[in-house]
């Protein structure tokens, strides 16, 4: 089961201005995972992710996430968010969509071919990705911990979860914010 690390200072203060843009929450994630003492502050348990919410820029909702071996998030959306990550240490792999799911009313999808993207993300690299992004997020290493830091706007409302089997999509799960906080 994941731990939560005790909430150090954020590396960037939220602002009460105007919702942050895409732009504005990757420059916020690459400034703070190149915060070494924040990074490092982070507990790693060799099991199960770790992780400790961060104040984000205007509102936005930030993740610093702790990555063992082997480990990732399985399938999943971030409803009508935008947002961005940056790997602060170790490496990460995304595999993402590029398409858009329905809002409601399926269980089953069967994807289309050539929909599959997937990239790699060593540490200090980042992206940013728009509303209704659909993505897995990997540590693929056998043997290093990864760190990475993510932020999203508005706040996440719900997460859908997929399992995937070939071309078919189905979706498994939606949680609510009470469900990780």
């Amino acid at each position: 089961m994941p731990q939560r690390a005790p909430t150090p200072s954020p590396a960037v203060s939220a602002s009460p201005s105007a919702a942050p843009t895409a732009a504005e929450l990757l420059d916020f994630v690459r400034r703070t995972a190149a915060d070494r003492e924040l990074v490092d502050s982070l507990p790693l348990d060799p099991e199960g992710r770790t992780w400790v919410r961060l104040d984000g820029p205007g509102g936005s909702e930030a993740w610093l996430i702790g990555w063992p071996p082997g480990t990732g998030t399985g399938w999943h959306d971030h409803a009508e968010s935008l947002g961005a990550f940056a790997t602060a240490s170790g490496a990460l792999t995304e595999n993402a969509l590029a398409v858009r799911l329905p809002a409601s009313g399926w269980k089953t999808l069967e994807l289309a071919d050539g929909l599959d993207r997937s990239r790699r993300l060593p540490e200090g690299d980042s992206r940013a990705f728009g509303r209704h992004h659909v993505h897995e997020v990997l540590n693929e290493s056998p043997a290093t911990h990864a760190v990475s830091v993510h932020a999203y706007y508005p706040p996440l409302p719900l997460i859908r979860r997929f399992s995937r089997a070939g071309a078919v999509l189905r979706l498994e799960q939606v949680e609510r914010p009470e469900d990780w906080q």
